[in-house]
């Protein structure tokens, strides 16, 4: 492959665990790679240094539309900054903003696509966000959800968990990959192995192998203890705080799990999230 490939998820939905495996299976190292060499490694769409690159200078001055149309030089800039593939992550819907889509597709090769339990999702989004549970919902429910920018990276635009979902579903299937957290969770040696095939890598098993053990919830978890995260939320104690499928059940309540699977019925159960309910 050649170009950005893109790792697109709606927000703590597994986009970071999967960055680590991919840097760890790549790079194949005689160590585990380490929680802040990631953004050296894959880069993020809305860091604002690609839109510098682009711009020729700083933003300052700049209109928030203006800056989103920067956006296709900004991820050629992206795509030239290797001779091969390069690994973008996303939290983006699939669509655009002031007629400039968030995906360029000239320069684009493929994409992984990662969900995730919305029921778990919300639990994550409380944490990361400093909201109260209601609020997560409210957020994950929002067909107008989004992030605004910060010193260092643009605002982000996701729509409900739902909208999200379903707006990664149009992009060109033979080009896209789609992966369940829970799965990784369960199986991870076919999981993650079938994401290696997708992206036309051979590694031999014991290489896989190592590189999910590498990537582990623990091991990724030790990192941030030991040494903080550069992409924590200043609203969080951890970043790494469960890692967990199912947790649902033990802390939402039954009107809780209603709004959300009120809100986003189809979707979950195409992707077999109802089961249990």
């Amino acid at each position: 492959m050649g170009g950005i490939i893109w790792l697109a998820s709606y927000p703590k939905s597994g986009n970071t665990w999967m960055r680590s495996f991919l840097q760890n299976l790549i790079q194949n190292k005689a160590q585990s790679v380490h929680i802040n060499e990631m953004s050296q490694f894959a880069y993020g769409d809305g860091q604002k240094f690609w839109y510098e690159q682009a711009a020729g200078g700083s933003l300052e001055g700049l209109s928030p539309e203006q800056v989103m149309q920067l956006t296709p030089k900004a991820h050629a800039v992206m795509a030239r900054s290797r001779p091969q593939s390069v690994f973008v992550k996303t939290h983006n819907w699939l669509g655009q903003t002031w007629d400039v889509p968030f995906i360029t597709a000239d320069v684009t090769a493929g994409a992984i696509h990662i969900i995730r339990n919305p029921l778990d999702v919300v639990i994550s989004l409380k944490h990361h966000y400093g909201f109260s549970m209601d609020e997560a919902i409210d957020f994950l429910n929002n067909p107008e959800a989004n992030t605004l920018e910060d010193d260092y990276k643009l605002g982000q635009i996701y729509g409900s968990w739902s909208d999200h979902t379903r707006s990664w579903e149009t992009f060109n299937p033979k080009f896209l990959h789609r992966v369940r957290y829970e799965d990784l969770l369960v199986k991870p040696a076919t999981t993650f192995g079938a994401v290696a095939k997708f992206l036309e890598l051979k590694p031999p098993k014991n290489v896989l192998t190592k590189a999910i053990k590498r990537s582990s919830f623990k091991v990724l978890q030790n990192q941030e203890k030991k040494d903080g995260f550069l992409e924590g939320s200043d609203k969080a104690e951890r970043f790494f705080r469960s890692g967990k499928a199912g947790e649902w059940k033990k802390i939402l309540t039954d009107d809780q799990v209603k709004r959300v699977v009120d809100a986003h019925h189809d979707k979950m159960q195409e992707f077999g999230y109802l089961k249990g309910i």
